[in-house]
Parts: structure tokens; C-alpha cells; sequence
């Protein structure tokens, strides 16, 4: 043990490069062999991951499951994560899908050939290893011994950290810090126990929180009919049962709750821990069968003696009024079984654990003594009685357990790796397939809804015209990729919206309430940018309308007459970004066929643009006007299609010059980050970089619009790699390192605050990201 605890490893984190740079451009990849020479495919790394995995019921094997799922689905292209399965005595387990190996615990033999074949494996770059005591108590020798032979970087997670350590156990751990590159905890409290008890290094230690679920949050009422539990109060708790789980403690609460809310049910979700099974039978079950009878309580328990699928467990949680946690062991530091409540909305009452006293900080639940059925009694009667309170710790437990998602676990556990590992890891984040399911949900008959509450449409907000162009312009691109025939019906919607807004002076109405009416906004708002984004919509339908069937031709005949007659009353206006998306309209529209010439009305607008260029742009200042807002690169790729029409070289310098100057403001150190609503950037400002929230996805949307026109004009200045850079933003390459869209609702966050991601998912959002994300599909083909 002392030689093992004395050893120094070799394999420390190498040095980090700093990117070379070009102008503001990242280098972040090899370039392409100019010869187009075919060369071997080139090797993937491989991070190994040694921890117990299903069908092996226990929390760590469902934590390992879910992380390798998401590690892979997001981080797929830059690495392998594979999985060594943990095994002991006679068990044999078939994984699906295949896992790289299996480690049997009692085998001196599987240890040694685990080590061999991962040291021999060139594409192993790190072991991670998923560490609880009790999976290694009958050969922590041979657990030790292995570790010493791995010659590559160990990475270790400890999913339990106990305070007060004996010596012999002070001395484990400090060997297990020894042996490994860095050390993984999902708690502050565990962190901090191991800083100042067990005297480990805190540059060795990072916090990443157990991950939750993103969840597509259904219908309460809807759930609980579908489960027979219409008109009841659901009280759970899941997870692998125990008497460490103290559920007789709820148990001794229920009369008296009971006796205040009649229609109280308590769900017990979990099959007996198999370890437990096996050394003791059913005998903790048949306890709790017992108290149930002599408390006749018959009638508001149901036991789910099944280890539920995912999909089933998360809607049990949210058809849950209260989630029940009466662990009684005060050192458990994590539970998964509490996190994946959270994520799910439910009000939580909880045993004082590490993992609740820092979680519930922001009200998302109540804390009760161990085994204290009296004030769990009291907890349980006060949020039955008070929807607003149980509301408001839902909305704040959403709030808390979304830097935890699964997305994010993943994003902290890859820059993990690659600090560990070095310059042979560069990450690249996968792009995810198309998903259509939250615009739909927020369209009606008449249009898609302003905003949302989470990823509930909220109608009390009404539509915009805005929302509805944006929407027309990205289902006529998903048609135009896909020909999905589910689609036309959306693009009918958004198309007739417009129609709606149109007036007869040849401008249009913005605003719309949820009763279909014109609001008093449209009197108190400059109505210009909604005028010109129409305008794309509509020019942008008109240009591919040919792909469209027959039965669009009135649409189209509409939307040539609005689009014609709107043209003639919009020449007088004023807005910068009415007259940059008025351009792109006239653009796409000079796609139709039998098109008139509208270079004329082009130059029109853009003489405007260079106008403003030429008034405000100073040496260190190349902008339209004296300050950077919001959607800045709709100017400058209106003014390089301008040039695409025209060939007027004018708009190509100004188009350029000015790109290239707001690309330098917005792109640093390998990151997009658009100009802040916090704060706009003056012309007199001195520039500063610092993260200030208010970013939108509106804005990087905008920029990797321009990115790909500017791609293809300029092929060789690098724009096609900063679209990939900017697209990361919302996948999780940000200053908070977290996701803003959400693969599992289709939606896409509001924006990144300074602490955190506005949850909200409406519709500017949403069709931001789908428009972003299909600016790397092949639209001509």
C-alpha cells in the first residue's frame, strides 16, 4: 500500500498550445492535404470508462449508462467513450450495446488482462473510473495493483466522499488521489470534505453534478389519467429499495396527512436492491407490506416492484405533486434518484444529504430532519395546501437542475478529458438532426406564439409577424431539404399570417393578440423591421415556390401581388435592418421565374447602406451606424448580396470591410460572442470582451446566416470555420458552457444570462436555431 501511495506518475496533463491565429481566426484543425491524397483513416481516440453498466442494476451502472449515451451522441466525432463493464463472483451480464470489455473483481487474472490490453492499446488515450468502495471491498488489493500498471492518465469519480475518515480510510483515498491525473465529485460538500480532511490538492479536484434529465414536460392531469391516478395527490419516491431508503418514515406520516388531504396516494417506484435480495430476501418489502395493513393505508400506497424503463419513470415523476427523499444515511453526498426528480419539476422534500442542502438553496424544496415523521407530516400538509408555493419550487428546481442536464455533465466531463489528455483531443461538437416537435407544438391554426413557459406555448402572449416570417422562411428551407409533406401544412399557416398583417397601404401589422386581434402595440412601435422581415419571408417563399405543389399557386399569385405592391410603399424607409432584409427579399425573389429585373430596386437600398457606411465609418470604426445593437450581420450580408446581383464592387468592399470589422468584436479566443442587450458597443466605447450575459441566439443565428454567404463569395478567408465556431455556441461552447438548445423538446433557450440559461423557449429562439442549423445542409442540391 505505501509503495503504491508513494508512486509519481509520469503521465501528467501536457502543455497546452496556444492557437495560432490569423486575423481574429482560430486554427483549430489540420488543413486538408492539398493534393487530395488518399491517407489512412486516421485513428479515434478512445477514453475507457471502468464502472459497473446495465443490465447490472445500481445507481452508478444507470449514472454510466447516461453518461456514455450523451458523451457520444454530443462528442461522437473527436472521441470513443467505451466501457469496461465491472463484474464479481459467478454474475455474467449481456450488454447491449457491446461494451469494449469486462473486469470480473474477484479475478486477479481479469485485472491483469484489462491492464495489458488497455496499455496496449494505442487509441487509449484515459481511463476514467467510476469508483464507489463497495465495488472493489472483496479486492482492493488487485483494484490498487491495477491502477499502478495502467500507464495512461486515470481519472477518478467518487461517488461517495464520507467526512471523518478513519486512518485507514484517509490512507485509500489519499492512495486513489495518488494514482490519478484528477478526481471527480458531484458536490461542493464533497469537494470541500476532501480538501480539508483527506488533504487532497484542490487543483486536483472538480465538481461536476450528477446529471438530469431534459425532459418534455407533459400535461399533469394528462399523466396521471393515463396511470388511473385522476383527482389524486401523488407523493413518490423511487429507486432501488432499502432500508437505508427509511420509507417507513413517510409511512408513519399518512394518517395525518391523510386525515387533511383525503385523495393523498404515496407511489413506492423500485424493485429490492438485488444485493439485498440476495442476502436478506424480500424481508425489507414484507416490513413495509406489514406497516401499510396495521395503518390501513391500503388504499393510498401502490408499490411499482419493477426497475422501470426511463421513459416510464420520468412521467411518474412528473404526474408527481411531492417528491418524497428520506434517506437516513447523513453521508450520502449524491442521488441520482433526487436529481432526476428535480429535473422533472417536482416540489421536493428531502433528509438533509450534502446533495439537497446545496440544491434546494433556492427554494426548490423543503429540508426535515432524519426520520422525522412529524415535520415530514407537517412539509407534506403545507405544499398540498398551497399550489403557488408548489409552483414556484418547481420553476426553481427547473432552474437548478438545467446546468446539471446530462448535455451539460457531458460538456464539463470533455473539457475534463481534454485537459487531461492535451492537444490529441480537440473537441468538436455534433450537430444534431433535425427537430421540428417544439415549432409545431407552438403553432395554432393561426400562427406560431410569440413565447413559451419552459416549452409550454403560452398564447397569453399572442403572435407577431416577425415570428411568423422567420418561421415561413425556415419551413420553406426544411421543405426545400427534406420534402417532408408535413411541412406544407406550417407553411399555409405562416403564409396566411402574413397575408393577415398585410394593409392595404402596402405595410404591415406586427402584433396579434391571442384572440386574433390587432393590438395598440402596432400604433406605439416603429413597425419597419417587421415590414422588411416580411418582406424576406416572402421573397424567400416566391423563390422556392417551384418546388412547391400545385395546389400553392393562389399562395404564391398572394404572395407575388402583397410582395410587388408592399415594394413600392416601403421605399422611404429609414431602418438599416428594414432595408438590409427588404434586400434579401428582392434576392430571393429574383430566383422566381420569369422574373423582372430588380437590380434597380436593389441598388436603391444599398446605396442607402454604403451612405450610412460612408457618414459614420472612422479608422478604428467600420460600421453602418455609431453603435453595434442587435442582428448587426443582416447589414453586411444584405450589402454582399447586393454585390451578388449587381456586381457593383462598392457593395463587396463596404460588405467585407465592415464583416470582418464586427467579426473581429464578436469572435475571441476560439468563441462567439454577440454584442450583449445588456449593453450595446459604442463607437466612443472601449471595447471590452468580458461576459456580460444577454446574448441571443437571434445573433449568432444572424452571423452564421452571413458566415454562409460571405463562404461562398470569399472561399479562402476562413468563414466556413467560424460558422462552425458559432454553431457551437448553442450546443454548449459558450462562457457558461451550457447547452441552449434542447434536443429532447426541439427548442431552443431564450438566451444566455450572466449566471444562467433563460429556460424559456419561444418561438424566435427555436426557429433562430432551426435556421442556423440548416445553413450547413445544401440547400441547391
Amino acid at each position: 500500500m505505501e509503495k503504491i501511495a508513494m508512486k509519481q506518475s509520469n503521465n501528467g496533463p501536457q502543455t497546452q498550445n496556444r492557437l495560432n491565429v490569423t486575423k481574429f481566426l482560430p486554427q483549430t484543425q489540420i488543413d486538408l492535404d492539398k493534393n487530395n491524397e488518399k491517407s489512412p483513416k486516421p485513428a479515434v481516440t478512445e477514453i475507457i470508462c471502468i464502472t459497473t453498466f446495465p443490465p447490472r442494476e445500481c445507481g452508478i451502472a444507470t449514472f454510466s449508462k447516461d453518461l456514455q449515451k450523451v458523451v457520444n451522441e454530443k462528442f461522437g466525432k473527436s472521441f470513443a467513450f467505451k466501457i469496461y463493464a465491472l463484474e464479481v463472483g459467478n454474475s455474467k451480464f449481456h450488454y447491449t450495446p457491446p461494451i469494449k470489455g469486462i473486469l470480473n473483481t474477484t479475478s486477479a487474472l481479469d485485472f491483469l488482462q484489462a491492464a495489458y490490453h488497455i496499455n496496449s492499446d494505442p487509441n487509449v488515450e484515459m481511463i476514467l473510473v467510476q469508483h464507489e468502495f463497495g465495488l472493489f471491498q472483496h479486492s482492493e488489493h488487485l483494484f490498487y495493483e491495477f491502477l499502478e500498471h495502467l500507464d495512461k492518465p486515470i481519472l477518478i469519480t467518487f461517488h461517495t466522499v464520507l467526512p471523518r475518515p478513519s486512518l485507514l480510510l484517509k490512507e485509500k483515498v489519499s492512495t486513489l488521489a495518488s494514482l490519478s491525473k484528477g478526481i471527480l465529485v458531484m458536490t461542493h460538500t464533497s469537494a470541500q470534505i476532501l480538501r480539508k480532511e483527506y488533504h487532497i490538492p484542490s487543483e486536483k479536484i472538480t465538481v461536476i453534478a450528477h446529471g438530469t434529465h431534459l425532459v418534455t414536460y407533459e400535461s399533469k392531469k394528462d399523466l396521471k389519467e393515463k396511470y388511473q391516478l385522476k383527482g389524486k395527490k401523488v407523493l413518490s419516491t423511487f429507486g432501488l429499495l432499502g432500508p437505508g431508503k427509511s420509507i417507513e418514515t413517510t409511512l408513519d406520516a399518512l394518517p395525518e396527512i391523510i386525515k387533511i388531504v383525503p385523495n393523498v396516494i404515496f407511489l413506492i417506484i423500485g424493485r429490492t436492491h438485488p444485493t439485498l435480495v440476495k442476502e436478506n430476501g424480500e424481508d425489507y418489502r414484507l416490513f413495509l407490506q406489514s406497516k401499510i395493513a396495521s395503518l390501513g393505508l391500503q388504499n393510498h400506497i401502490r408499490f411499482i416492484d419493477a426497475f422501470v424503463p426511463l421513459e416510464t419513470l420520468l412521467e411518474y415523476l412528473q404526474l408527481t405533486d411531492i417528491y418524497l427523499f428520506t434517506s437516513k444515511d447523513p453521508h450520502q453526498a449524491v442521488s441520482g434518484t433526487f436529481a432526476y426528480a428535480l429535473s422533472c419539476g417536482c416540489p421536493i422534500i428531502s433528509t438533509p444529504i450534502p446533495h439537497a442542502l446545496e440544491v434546494l438553496k433556492n427554494e426548490a424544496g423543503i429540508i426535515v430532519d432524519f426520520q422525522n415523521a412529524k415535520l415530514l407530516q407537517e412539509a407534506v400538509i403545507k405544499l398540498l395546501q398551497n399550489k403557488e408555493i408548489r409552483l414556484k419550487m418547481s420553476l426553481n428546481g427547473l432552474h437548478t437542475s438545467s446546468a446539471s442536464s446530462w448535455e451539460n455533465a457531458a460538456i464539463a466531463h470533455a473539457h475534463i478529458f481534454q485537459k487531461i489528455i492535451g492537444d490529441k483531443l480537440q473537441l468538436h461538437y455534433t450537430k444534431p438532426p433535425f427537430n421540428l416537435n417544439h415549432i409545431k407544438r407552438m403553432t395554432t391554426p393561426i400562427g406560431i406564439i410569440q413565447f413559451s413557459k419552459i416549452n409550454h406555448p403560452n398564447i397569453e402572449t399572442g403572435y407577431t409577424l416577425d415570428d411568423n416570417a422567420r418561421a415561413l422562411v425556415a419551413l420553406c428551407q426544411h421543405y426545400k431539404l427534406t420534402r417532408d409533406p408535413l411541412d406544407l401544412k406550417y407553411i399555409k399557416i405562416y403564409s396566411n399570417f402574413i397575408y393577415s398583417c398585410f394593409r392595404h397601404d402596402g405595410t404591415f401589422l406586427n402584433y396579434v393578440n391571442k384572440d386574433y386581434q390587432f393590438t395598440e402595440e402596432n400604433d406605439k412601435v416603429n413597425l419597419e423591421d417587421a415590414c422588411g422581415r416580411a418582406m424576406w419571408a416572402l421573397g424567400y417563399f416566391l423563390s422556392m415556390a417551384y418546388v412547391l405543389p400545385e395546389h400553392f399557386e393562389t399562395h404564391k399569385e398572394k404572395a407575388k401581388f402583397i410582395f410587388e405592391h408592399s415594394l413600392k410603399s416601403l421605399e422611404n424607409v429609414h431602418s438599416p435592418r428594414a432595408m438590409a432584409f427588404i434586400i434579401k427579399g428582392l434576392y430571393f425573389y429574383n430566383f422566381l421565374e420569369e422574373r423582372e429585373c430588380v437590380n434597380h430596386t436593389i441598388t436603391i437600398y444599398a446605396d442607402r447602406l454604403v451612405a450610412m457606411y460612408n457618414h459614420e465609418h472612422k479608422e478604428n470604426w467600420l460600421w453602418f451606424e455609431s453603435y453595434l445593437t442587435y442582428g448587426n450581420s443582416v447589414l453586411p450580408q444584405s450589402l454582399l448580396m447586393a454585390y451578388v446581383m449587381t456586381l457593383n464592387s462598392t457593395y463587396r468592399k463596404v460588405a467585407k470591410e465592415s464583416f470582418d470589422f464586427l467579426l473581429s468584436k464578436i469572435f475571441k479566443e476560439d468563441m462567439i460572442g454577440v454584442i450583449s442587450n445588456q449593453k450595446w458597443q459604442t463607437r466612443n466605447d472601449v471595447f471590452d470582451a468580458t461576459f456580460k450575459g444577454g446574448e441571443q441566439p437571434i445573433d449568432v443565428a444572424y452571423s452564421i446566416l452571413a458566415l454562409r454567404l460571405f463562404h461562398k463569395v470569399f472561399p479562402f478567408e476562413g468563414y466556413e470555420k467560424l460558422m462552425e465556431t458559432a454553431f457551437a455556441w448553442f450546443l454548449g461552447k459558450n462562457p457558461l458552457q451550457q447547452t441552449i438548445y434542447n434536443p429532447c423538446t426541439g427548442g431552443c433557450y431564450d438566451g444566455l444570462e450572466l449566471h444562467n440559461v433563460n429556460l424559456n423557449q419561444g418561438a424566435e429562439s427555436t426557429l433562430s436555431y432551426l435556421l442556423a442549423r440548416m445553413a450547413f445542409e445544401d440547400f441547391d442540391r
